[in-house]
């Protein structure tokens, strides 16, 4: 056979190929959803909240945005039927993630989370937002995924005014989460004492941590966490079963993970989603586990500064209020330029991680304090997806 004729075949063949991976491509697009709008987007624009007239609806898709527990959203609104300036939140208990937060204390994190959203959006849309933790009384722990369905965690009661324009309103339409590779720049004394300044409770506290000897402490216990979490199948199966493969499933559910979680965009999100979606196995088993690894790895060994929220006690009412501060400390970072991504597979406290949660509590607190939020802080090197969001009107109960 002639050189000729040789290379003749050659370009057939790579002709073939070079079809047969443009189909596979375009094909895990078609399976990613690529044609698919993604409504479950619809909510970070500042436009959705306008649509509604109610004030409290309004706010109430502000609240919406806030940081919370496996992106599971669980929030629910009550709108007081005699009084149109007042509103209840509850804690929506059928999205409770029971393996990872057995008692609850991330949940009511996620409801100071909403809060204080809907505080800061209060002030910018004209309203002043007067909180009341509980005002039905506390939960019955013994019965407590009942008791959340009956007792409001908080009354809002609206007070119109001028609005006044809010320095971290902006900020809430950014992704409160980064998991991405941090910059190696420390923060300057003047961006500590802005972050620290924004608690005014004295029965909390921030602290943050960018001295060599905290910084490898911290990554230690990350690592220690996520390598326990990654070994206990009923967790790690629990966090599987939310993660929505593609389009189709994210415009579905609208809570929950996906891909974005990790950063992933553009034409690599889709090719990912096809996959995942073709085969589920990339996603559960031993596969999430040692991503799960190697994805907290990545992010402890480019972190160059850690922060806690810390509460003198654990009392439900200093869970939320933990939470309305770590809504503070996200939006006050974004306005600095810094981004935060939690770590809060060792403050967990399912029986597995009970050696580290005790041994990271000696370390970094005094006798009867829990450290209710622990996160990694820094400049980004690239911006990451926003997240899913439910439309604020599946949040609205009735009486």
């Amino acid at each position: 056979m002639s050189k000729r004729t040789m290379k003749k075949i050659m370009v057939v063949i790579l002709s073939c190929i070079g079809a047969l991976l443009l189909v596979a491509i375009t094909s895990l697009f078609i399976i990613s959803g690529i044609f698919e709008s993604p409504k479950y987007l619809e909510p970070w624009q500042k436009v959705y909240a306008q649509k509604f007239d109610d004030p409290r609806v309004r706010l109430a898709a502000h609240g919406l945005l806030a940081a919370n527990g496996h992106n599971m959203q669980p929030w629910k609104i009550r709108l007081d039927k005699d009084d149109p300036l007042v509103f209840y939140l509850y804690a929506d208990s059928d999205r409770l993630t029971n393996e990872v937060d057995p008692f609850a204390r991330q949940m009511m994190i996620t409801q100071g989370a909403f809060l204080e959203y809907v505080k800061i959006a209060g002030n910018e849309l004209g309203y002043k937002t007067a909180v009341e933790l509980f005002p039905e009384g506390g939960y019955n722990e013994q019965k407590l995924s009942e008791s959340m369905k009956t007792k409001p965690v908080a009354k809002i009661t609206l007070t119109k005014m001028k609005p006044q324009s809010n320095p971290l309103y902006d900020a809430m339409f950014l992704p409160d989460t980064n998991r991405a590779a941090y910059q190696s720049s420390k923060l300057t004394p003047e961006q500590i004492s802005q972050m620290e300044a924004i608690n005014t409770d004295v029965n909390m506290s921030i602290k943050i941590f960018q001295d060599k000897e905290n910084i490898e402490k911290l990554e230690s216990y990350a690592m220690k966490g996520a390598t326990i979490e990654a070994g206990v199948s009923r967790v790690m199966k629990e966090s599987e079963i939310i993660f929505r493969a593609n389009e189709y499933q994210k415009n579905k559910y609208r809570y929950g993970f996906s891909v974005e979680g990790q950063g992933t965009s553009g034409s690599m999100r889709h090719i990912l989603q096809g996959l995942v979606t073709l085969f589920p196995s990339m996603n559960s088993g031993k596969a999430a586990a040692d991503f799960f690894i190697r994805s907290t790895r990545t992010s402890v060994d480019n972190t160059p500064a850690y922060a806690m929220i810390i509460t003198n006690d654990n009392s439900r009412a200093s869970q939320v209020k933990s939470g309305m501060l770590y809504s503070r400390l996200i939006l006050t970072a974004h306005r600095l330029g810094f981004v935060m991504q939690p770590l809060s597979q060792v403050l967990e406290e399912y029986p597995e991680m009970k050696e580290p949660y005790s041994s990271i509590h000696r370390d970094y607190t005094s006798a009867g304090a829990t450290i209710q939020m622990l996160v990694r802080l820094g400049r980004p090197t690239k911006e990451v997806p926003q997240s899913m969001r439910r439309d604020v009107m599946d949040l609205i109960i009735g009486e």
